[in-house]
C-alpha cells in the first residue's frame, strides 16, 4: 500500500473525529470535562467502552498472541465477566453514594491524606505506563508502514499523534470521549469482521470451514490443567476477575465514564451490557488470531513477532481493500489508547493533587490550571512512548498485564481493606506498604521456580500484590 493512501485514510478519519469533537465540546465547562455533566446515555457509554477496553492492545496483540497462548486468554475473559459484576454491584453504588468525581477521594475519606495520595499516585503511574504502551504499539505500525518510507523520525510521528489527542480532548474531556468512543468502537469491530472475511476469501475457505479448522486445531485450546504452568486455568480465571476489578473498577479512566451516567441504575445497566458483549468480542479477536495462523501456515510465511502478524498480513498479503480496512480499525484503536487516559489523568492530578474542586477561585482560573495539567501529562506521554520504543521486545499485552500486576496491586489491597474491614490504618505508613508489596512480588516472581517447586507466576501476580498490601495494612492498623 502507498504511504500516501495510508496517510489519506488517517487524515479522513481525523476529520470525522474532530467533527464529532466540535459538536460535543461546544459550551463545555469543567463539569463537562470531569463527569460529562452527568447526562451521558448509558447505552452510548456501554458501546463506547468496548472500544476503550480493547484499544490497540487487543486489536494488535490478542490475535498475534494466539500463536503463543492458544485460546487460553478466554479463561481470563470469563474472569473479567465476574469482575464486572463486582464493579456493578459493589464499587459503583459506593462511588455514586459518595458523589465522587475522582474515585480516589474515597481513600481520603476512609483512611486519610497519605492513603489518598498513595492511591491516586499509583493510578497515575499505572495509567501513564499502560496508555503509553498502547500508544506505542499503534504509532509503531504507522511508523513502519508510513513514516519510514518518507524518512520521518519516530519522535515526529509521536508528536503528531499526541498533538491530535490534545486538540480533541482539551475542552470537552469526558463529554467528548463518550461520543468519540462510539465511532472508534464501530470502526474497530467492523475492521475485525471484514478482516475475517477477506482472509477466508484469500484462502478460498468459507466461514464454516474456517471455524471447523480452528476448532480442531491446537490453537483452540482454552483450559491448561498443569498447575505449574503460568496459564493454569484456575489462576487465569481469578487473575482475569481481579485484573478487571483493579484495571476497571479502581481505574479513574473507566469509572469516569460510568460516573457520567445520570444515576446508579443507568451506570449498572451500562456495566452489565458492556461486560456481556465484551466476552463475544474477545472471542472474535481470538478467532481472527487463529485464522491468521492458518494463513501464515498455508502461505509459508515467516513472521517473528506476534504483534506483527496481523498488520503484516493485512497490509502486504490481502490486497489494498483489506489493508484499508485494517488501517481504519487500527486508527480507531489508536485514539482510545490515549484520549481517555489523558482526560482521566488530568482529572486525577487536578482534583487529587491540586484540589481544584475545593479551590476558592473562578471557573476561568480552574480551566487555565486544567489546561496546564493536560499539556504536562501529554508531554509525559511523549517521553514514555519514546522510552517504550527502546524496550519493545515481547508481546505488548503481556507487558501491559505485567505492569498492571505491579502497579494496580496496591490499589486492590487498599480498596479491599477499606470495603471489607472497619479497622483504622496507620495512614503515614500506607505509602511504604504500597511500595513494599510490588517489590516483594517482583522478588517472588523472579525466584518462584526455586522457592515454590517449579511454580511460575502469571497474571495472578496482581492478586498476590493486593494480598500483601492488605496484610501490611492489617498489621499496622487498629480496631475502630
Amino acid at each position: 500500500m502507498s504511504p500516501f493512501l495510508i496517510l489519506g485514510i488517517f487524515l479522513i478519519y481525523t476529520i470525522v473525529l474532530f467533527s464529532v469533537t466540535w459538536l460535543t465540546a461546544r459550551k463545555a465547562d469543567n463539569q463537562s470535562f470531569f463527569i460529562g455533566n452527568k447526562v451521558s446515555p448509558w447505552f452510548v457509554v456501554a458501546y463506547g467502552m468496548i472500544g476503550a477496553s480493547l484499544s490497540g492492545v487487543t486489536f494488535m496483540s490478542v490475535p498475534g498472541w494466539v500463536k503463543d497462548t492458544q485460546f487460553s486468554y478466554m479463561v481470563v475473559v470469563l474472569g473479567y465477566l465476574f469482575g464486572y459484576l463486582v464493579i456493578a454491584l459493589v464499587l459503583l453504588p459506593m462511588y455514586y453514594r459518595l458523589k465522587l468525581t475522582s474515585i480516589y477521594s474515597y481513600l481520603g475519606q476512609r483512611f486519610g491524606f497519605w492513603s489518598y495520595k498513595t492511591g491516586a499516585g499509583f493510578f497515575i503511574l499505572s495509567r501513564t505506563l499502560g496508555a503509553s504502551l498502547r500508544m506505542f504499539l499503534v504509532i509503531n505500525v504507522l511508523q513502519i508502514f508510513v513514516f519510514d518510507a518518507w524518512n520521518v523520525p519516530f519522535w515526529i510521528n509521536v508528536l503528531i499523534f499526541i498533538t491530535l489527542i490534545i486538540l480533541y480532548t482539551l475542552k470537552g474531556g469526558i463529554r467528548t470521549i463518550i461520543w468519540t468512543d462510539t465511532l472508534q468502537t464501530t470502526f474497530m469491530l467492523l475492521a475485525v469482521v471484514l478482516s475475517v472475511i477477506y482472509i477466508g476469501k484469500n484462502l478460498h475457505m468459507p466461514l464454516v470451514r474456517l471455524v471447523s479448522i480452528v476448532r480442531e486445531s491446537h490453537a483452540s485450546q482454552i483450559f491448561i490443567t498443569d498447575w505449574h504452568h503460568p496459564r493454569f486455568f484456575v489462576k487465569q480465571f481469578f487473575s482475569g476477575m481481579f485484573i478487571t476489578i483493579a484495571m476497571t473498577g479502581l481505574d479513574q479512566e473507566m469509572m469516569q465514564k460510568n460516573l457520567s451516567c445520570k444515576n446508579i441504575r443507568e451506570a449498572q445497566k451500562n456495566m452489565f451490557t458492556f461486560s456481556g458483549t465484551l466476552v463475544f468480542v474477545n472471542l472474535l479477536f481470538l478467532f481472527l488470531g487463529a485464522i491468521l495462523l492458518i494463513f501464515v501456515k498455508e502461505k509459508g510465511l515467516s513472521i517473528l513477532s506476534s504483534d506483527d502478524i496481523f498488520p503484516t498480513i493485512a497490509i502486504r498479503y490481502l490486497g489494498p481493500v483489506a489493508g484499508v480496512v485494517f488501517l481504519i480499525g487500527l486508527i480507531s484503536a489508536a485514539f482510545p489508547s490515549a484520549d481517555g487516559a489523558l482526560t482521566s489523568l488530568t482529572t486525577s492530578v487536578s482534583i487529587d493533587f491540586l484540589g481544584l474542586e475545593q479551590r476558592p477561585i473562578s471557573e476561568k482560573a480552574k480551566t487555565r490550571i486544567r489546561y496546564v495539567v493536560h499539556l504536562s501529562i501529554a508531554l509525559v506521554f511523549f517521553v514514555s512512548v519514546m522510552m517504550f520504543s527502546v524496550l519493545n521486545d515481547k508481546a505488548v499485552i503481556d507487558k501491559l498485564f505485567t505492569i498492571a500486576g505491579y502497579t494496580y496491586g496496591p490499589l486492590l489491597g487498599l480498596y479491599s481493606f477499606g470495603l471489607f474491614t472497619r479497622r483504622v490504618v496507620n495512614d503515614k505508613i500506607t505509602p511504604a506498604i504500597a511500595v513494599f508489596s510490588p517489590l516483594a512480588c517482583f522478588f517472588l516472581s523472579k525466584y518462584s521456580v526455586e522457592l515454590f517447586n517449579g511454580y511460575k507466576f502469571g497474571f495472578e501476580l496482581l492478586l498476590l500484590n493486593g494480598l500483601l498490601t492488605f496484610a501490611g495494612l492489617y498489621i499496622f492498623s487498629r480496631k475502630d
